[in-house]
């Protein structure tokens, strides 16, 4: 057993839950989304990401692409909820558009979960 195939597959997939657990809700009532979950999302998938900076391989190189996208997807969702929160005041459009980040940054984990399980099954023991 690769311990560091077992770490990063770990991140990798409990950054897609924490992600869809964020998600899952009327994506127009805020109170069903919870700030420190989507917080914790961030922070998981940016350690997702610095695991995969090692791989040297092209898939390496398209799961670090998918984290990224992730990465950025939900900062967005966060930087649009401080400034829903500080600035312009919440309404629909900022609680949806909140979603809708957390929403591409959750099809991205996805599609990393499917390479990396791929990945996973194709390699020889």
């Amino acid at each position: 057993m690769n311990l560091e195939k077992v770490i990063s597959g770990f991140f990798i997939i409990l950054a897609l839950t924490l992600n869809f657990g964020f998600f899952y809700g009327d994506p127009t009532v805020l109170e069903q989304h919870n700030r420190y979950e989507l917080f914790a999302a961030i922070i998981v998938n940016l350690i997702a990401t610095i695991y995969k900076l090692g791989d040297k391989t092209q898939l390496g190189a398209v799961l670090l692409a998918t984290s990224l996208v992730a990465d950025i997807q939900l900062i967005g969702a966060a930087s649009i909820w401080a400034l829903g929160e500080y600035v312009t005041g919440m309404n629909v459009e900022t609680v949806t558009a909140i979603i809708s980040f957390s929403g591409g940054a959750l099809l991205a984990n996805i599609v990393s979960v499917i390479l990396f399980t791929g990945d996973v099954l194709k390699s020889k023991r």
